[in-house]
């Protein structure tokens, strides 16, 4: 949200933006003068929603210059409508990549389907193709603010949308195979059982018996995951910077029997804000 009053002239971001963010007004400054904007004269507010969420990414600066331009008046309001916009300025106004392109857009199509309304997403050329595999979200590449501002207005040559490419699964990480153990019989007819049934079990016995090794062959057990969880594992892995690929394998974890709670799913100041915000 981006409101201008009067007033000496300033430019304030609330909404609990990180240090990351808090830079990005002499960005986002720069970027719209070699544009060819004008930056107002007049007292800036911009709103980054809900209010109570930690904020950090500079991929906002694409979003809060076409806010103000579009608030002072250069860009129409209707424009930017059923729009994502996403990426990092530089002070040319040049596009830069944002992290986690693939996460991105699965998020956006998430926004389009539960609010039912199209959505477009806007991001860097060089990272829109990837961000395009995701389905059911047009996506569109540029290189500049300049770029992205003359589309939206259908000035000069559009932009062209990227051409959504059929996923497959391209992250496959190794699996163990059921079929190298020799013995445990009991053990591998537990699993099985656990497997088909999709049953919890607990395996329990002295070190070096053979539990690790048996719970590493579950994943080859087990069928692949399905198409709407395959997108969040997959968002997951961008996010973390494992991989911007997508992968239908279900994922292994061995966490040390001695891993506390915090180690295992996370804490913090704001772990139970974010918890609750994602419930």
């Amino acid at each position: 949200e981006v409101h201008l009053s009067a007033g000496l002239p300033s430019f304030a971001l609330v909404g609990l933006p990180d240090t990351e963010i808090r830079e990005s007004k002499e960005r986002v400054r720069s970027a719209l003068l070699n544009s060819g904007f004008e930056f107002p004269t007049q007292r800036i507010t911009v709103n980054l929603a809900p209010a109570d969420l930690p904020k950090g990414s500079a991929a906002f600066d694409l979003a809060v210059a076409l806010g103000i331009a579009a608030a002072s008046g250069q860009l129409p309001k209707a424009e930017l409508e059923n729009w994502v916009f996403a990426g990092e300025l530089s002070l040319s106004g040049a596009l830069t990549g944002v992290r986690s392109p693939f996460a991105l857009a699965v998020a956006a199509r998430k926004e389009a389907r539960q609010g039912k309304r199209p959505l477009k997403l806007m991001m860097p050329k060089t990272q829109a193709a990837l961000a395009a595999t995701v389905p059911d979200i047009a996506v569109f590449g540029a290189n500049s603010l300049f770029e992205a501002a003359a589309h939206l207005v259908g000035h000069g040559k559009p932009l062209e949308q990227q051409t959504a490419v059929h996923i497959q699964n391209t992250h496959t990480p190794q699996l163990f195979d059921m079929a190298e153990v020799i013995g445990h019989q009991t053990a591998k007819h537990a699993l099985l059982a656990a497997a088909a049934g999709q049953h919890h079990i607990r395996l329990v016995g002295p070190p070096g018996s053979g539990k690790s090794m048996l719970a590493q062959r579950v994943g080859g057990l087990l069928p692949a995951l399905p198409f709407e969880d395959s997108l969040d594992i997959s968002a997951i892995r961008s996010l973390k910077g494992e991989s911007d690929q997508f992968s239908q394998a279900r994922p292994f974890r061995n966490p040390h029997p001695s891993s506390s709670m915090a180690a295992l799913i996370g804490g913090g100041c704001y772990f139970y804000l974010k918890m609750r915000l994602h419930i």
